[in-house]
Parts: C-alpha cells; structure tokens; sequence
C-alpha cells in the first residue's frame, strides 16, 4: 500500500502583514458553518451517547442515531472542516495498477492565502479533533467496566472513526514517511518542552 504525501507547506502561523492584521486573523471566525458542524456532530453524538437511557428505551434507535451522527462528523471533517479550517485533507485512491495509494496534503501558506485560515479556527479544529476521541476512550473503558457490552460496538465505532481523522491530519501536518506514533510523540514533545501552545502551533 503506498502513500504519498504531498508537502508543500509552511507553518501557517507565518507573519504576513502587519500586527492589526495578525491580531485579527487570530481572533475571527471566517468560516462559521464549517466550524460549527466541525464540532456539531461529534459533541452531539456524545451527548446523545451520554442521555439516550433518559429519552428512550429502544436501544436500536439509540445505537442507529449515534451512528449516524458519528458518520456525518466523519464526512464532514475529512471532506470540509480540515480543507477550510487549517488547509489539510487527506483521502485514499486505487490507481491504474489497483494498488491503493494514501494521500495527505497541506496548503501552502502564502500572503494570499495565510487570511483564509485563523488562529481561532485552527485551536477549534485541533481541540475537537484531539479531545472527542478522548472522551470515546474514556467510554471504552466505562462500558467495558461496567459490563454494558451491548454498547461496546457502537462505542469501538466512535474510537475508529474519529481516530481515523486524527490519524489523517496530524499525517498531513508532520509529514507521510516516517512511522507516525514516533514522528507525533517527537513534534508534541518538541512543543511541550520548548513551553509553547501546542494548539496555536497547529
């Protein structure tokens, strides 16, 4: 399976302008749709994990809903929120051999383009991408605890799904080729020690 990664980027938190604009571009909201269902699905989908008991005893109508909004997160943060929040995606396509090739692509920050992406969007997009999956882990071990093991598939698919996003854009962000648990351990370390806002940074 070969993967390719197409790394045209700098850091987007490069200083084009001057200070009114940077100070700006960190605190607007340019695309407010796509943050807001950057986040809409997924805290839904735990919410509705967390109450679905007090609101209804069908657990199929349970299991289906929260599938279906782990979906929609999915789609939509691997299609739009990363293209337009912080200038990543990636995807997966058979070329003509049949092989299957993994692409993962950064936009290149430039003066024309540095203003489409905002300090803010970046912390919400990041922050979303990093804690969901945490709190899907933190179920994992309360249904597996608490013996509720009809819930642990649907539980597993919330793992997967949002794991597999955050797979794909810290891949995008520090690069395909080298074995990603080293390469991220290594750049989040980097940020941790040096004492900055590792979220800023992203």
């Amino acid at each position: 399976m070969k993967q390719t990664l197409i790394d045209d980027t700098e850091d987007v938190s490069l200083d084009f302008g001057n200070e009114e604009d940077l100070a700006l571009r960190k605190i607007k909201i340019r695309h407010p749709l796509a943050t807001f269902f950057h986040l809409f699905f997924r805290v839904s989908a735990i919410v509705t994990y967390l109450v679905c008991d007090w609101f209804s005893k069908s657990f199929v109508a349970c299991f289906v809903t929260i599938l279906l909004l782990l979906s929609f997160d999915f789609w939509s943060v691997k299609n739009v929120t990363g293209r337009l929040l912080v200038g990543l995606r990636w995807w997966n396509h058979i070329d003509e051999d049949g092989k299957s090739q993994w692409v993962f692509e950064a936009k290149k920050a430039s003066p024309k383009n540095i203003t489409t992406i905002t300090e803010a969007e970046a912390r919400i997009f990041w922050l979303g991408l990093i804690i969901c999956p945490l709190i899907w882990t933190v179920f994992f071990f309360t249904t597996l605890f608490s013996l509720k093991l009809k819930w642990m598939a649907l539980v597993i698919a919330g793992i997967s799904l949002q794991a597999a996003n955050l797979y794909g854009y810290v891949r995008c962000k520090v690069g395909g080729q080298k074995p990603i648990t080293k390469t991220t351990a290594s750049y989040l370390g980097q940020r941790l020690f040096q004492g900055s806002d590792i979220f800023g940074e992203l």
